[in-house]
């Protein structure tokens, strides 16, 4: 069955566990692996860390649930940007596993 990705990058990790949690309590998704990003710019952000939530599922509650999360989100440190991507290619598919996290 082919689901549809919803990506919302926020400032912080507290930020992107509250998001999420928000996400999967609103719609029937589950949790692809976070993702992290500190940019060149990271002492002028916010949040000098940009994490990456990525929910899957259908679209009506991938939509759903990124509702609830971005709500979430702009209640605290804010959005990056946002993408729900209904259809994903195989090659989008290989990327979602992807994470920085077990980086330093």
């Amino acid at each position: 069955m082919e689901e549809a990705i919803g990506l919302l990058e926020v400032f912080g990790l507290v930020c992107a566990f509250l998001a999420a949690d928000a996400g999967c309590k609103a719609a029937n998704v589950r949790l692809e692996v976070f993702d992290k990003n500190k940019p060149a710019n990271a002492d002028a952000l916010p949040v000098p860390l940009l994490v990456t939530i990525k929910f899957r599922g259908s679209v009506a509650d991938v939509t759903e649930a990124m509702k609830a999360a971005e709500e979430v989100a702009l209640a605290n440190t804010g959005i990056v940007t946002k993408h729900i991507i209904p259809r994903p290619t195989a090659e989008t598919e290989k990327m979602m596993p992807i994470s920085a996290l077990d980086k330093d």
